[in-house]
């Protein structure tokens, strides 16, 4: 009897616990990846995503065979690749951790476990994250999280059973030979060797003033862990990185600046999970605004220029188009300018907020489905329970790069305009673009000011004329933060906590 290991967001094999389990029976094993075109074809997904699961799965079959074992890369449904399997292997069971993805990956789950209760198949999930399935409290969320973050690491099994022959067209399918277009040269690369090395490197010297560090886009590249993409497609643990950072941040010779940074860092490991437990319990919201009665406040289809002119970085305000270039070429930008960039699609330039969002997520490297949603509706004001962010692009240019290093590298056109006048440079006259350039950057999409005022008033008249307090105590109950392990009245974060609160770094 043959167990498959069907390996999803989770491309480790230390802490990985249905790969334990099942290298535990004494029986052969099939470690199991699906290229599955469908997915591919989402409008979240692109190919800088897959380009670091791939880098991924060769770091995983490097893994496995020093296990006596090797990773089968199949291509097609999963459910055809059972079947194949099953066919040829007296496949018994399928053994794999939970995920909480989109639509498509939660119907895609529900059919595979439809097929193996149909043929006799055992099919047993693991949780890998602190996200409880079927949650029926949201008091009690908070105490199982922790309890799952300080149970013990699970070794890499030191033997895997070696599945049998694989024949015929069930041999595996290069994973090298699966391509998608896509443009980002300075993507992270994937795999579990690279994210120990990350880990390590931040434990050590990276992490100290991190919770001052990771807005600005100047420090937040080197000061941020990095880590999420890892930690989005599993090549590590989260209960490794809590464990580790909580070790390292309790030793005695740590210092206290240390200690403090690494305290917040382990904050925002929570919290990545709490965003993600807002999509398993509600996965409409991949597609509707978590206050429904908030959904109605733009109903026309969105200004293709504006957008056109968001997406591409020519909105006229720099450090908004270079927060755009930098996450295109890079796959990464640090979580103080991505929520300002979903702010300013939503308030100054008035768009509705799943276009930005699916083409945000298409850049996003480290795209996590559970975080995305939730936080780019929170940006946008669609929560009902969440203070609006209506970010001023003036007043974060000179906070965060005052002195235009980072327009600079990332908008050639401003190169040489002094750094008083870079951040306004359609103030500049025509004899100062002359002299410092400028000319060929472009005017501003519109009066920003004068936009978040309009959109300021729109959304607080639809707020007491729309939205009633039933709604509102439905989200906050359903998916407010509580302090504590138990706490009964659900607690609405702060406008500094609302900021400070967005994708995991």
């Amino acid at each position: 009897m043959t167990t498959v290991v069907w390996f999803k967001r989770d491309l480790r094999t230390r802490d990985h616990a249905p790969l334990v389990a099942a290298a535990s029976l004494g029986e052969p094993v099939i470690p199991l990846y699906v290229i599955e075109d469908e997915y591919w074809q989402l409008p979240d997904t692109s190919g800088r995503q897959w380009a670091f699961i791939r880098d991924s799965l060769d770091d995983l079959d490097r893994q496995l065979r020093k296990a006596g074992s090797r990773l089968l890369v199949m291509r097609g449904s999963v459910i055809d690749t059972l079947k194949q399997l099953q066919a040829r292997q007296d496949v018994k069971r399928v053994f794999c951790h939970q995920e909480t993805g989109g639509h498509w990956t939660f119907e895609r789950d529900k059919a595979v476990i439809g097929w193996c209760s149909e043929n006799q198949v055992e099919f047993r999930e693991w949780n890998q994250f602190g996200v409880v399935r079927r949650l029926g409290d949201r008091n009690v969320w908070d105490r199982a999280w922790t309890e799952l973050m300080r149970q013990r690491l699970l070794e890499a099994p030191a033997r895997i059973p070696e599945m049998k022959g694989i024949e015929g067209d069930a041999s595996g399918y290069d994973s090298r030979d699966f391509t998608l277009p896509d443009s980002c040269p300075d993507r992270q690369a994937g795999g579990s060797t690279r994210g120990e090395k990350l880990l390590t490197s931040f434990l050590d010297r990276r992490c100290v003033g991190y919770q001052y560090n990771i807005s600005s886009p100047n420090t937040a590249v080197r000061a941020c862990s990095r880590l999420s993409p890892h930690i989005a497609y599993g090549t590590v643990s989260l209960r490794e990185i809590y464990q580790e950072a909580k070790a390292t941040g309790n030793h005695r010779n740590t210092l206290p600046r240390k200690k403090k940074s690494l305290t917040s860092f382990r904050s925002r490991l929570h919290w990545h999970c709490h965003f993600i437990q807002k999509l398993e319990d509600e996965p409409e919201l991949e597609f509707r605004a978590m206050h429904r009665e908030m959904e109605a406040l733009k109903t026309g289809p969105n200004d293709t220029e504006r957008l056109q002119r968001w997406q591409e970085g020519q909105t006229g305000w720099p450090l908004v188009d270079a927060s755009m270039r930098a996450l295109n070429h890079s796959g990464w930008i640090n979580f103080r300018m991505r929520a300002m960039l979903m702010a300013i699609a939503s308030y100054q330039l008035w768009l509705h907020w799943r276009d930005p969002a699916l083409h945000l997520a298409r850049l996003f490297t480290d795209f996590e489905p559970g975080i995305h949603y939730s936080q780019t509706q929170m940006q946008s004001g669609l929560t009902g329970i969440n203070a609006l962010r209506i970010y001023n692009p003036v007043l974060q240019s000179r906070k965060l790069d005052p002195d235009g290093e980072f327009i600079r590298r990332w908008i050639p056109e401003l190169a040489g305009v002094p750094s008083e006048m870079i951040h306004t440079p359609w103030l500049m006259t025509p004899a100062q673009k002359e002299r410092y350039g400028g000319n060929t950057y472009i005017s501003p999409v519109c009066d920003h000011e004068q936009a978040a005022r309009v959109a300021r008033k729109a959304v607080g008249d639809f707020r007491k004329q729309r939205v009633s307090k039933t709604e509102t105590d439905r989200v906050l109950l359903r998916h407010g933060s509580r302090k504590g392990p138990v706490q009964k009245r659900p607690r609405v974060p702060s406008k500094q906590q609302s900021d400070q609160l967005s994708l995991f770094d």
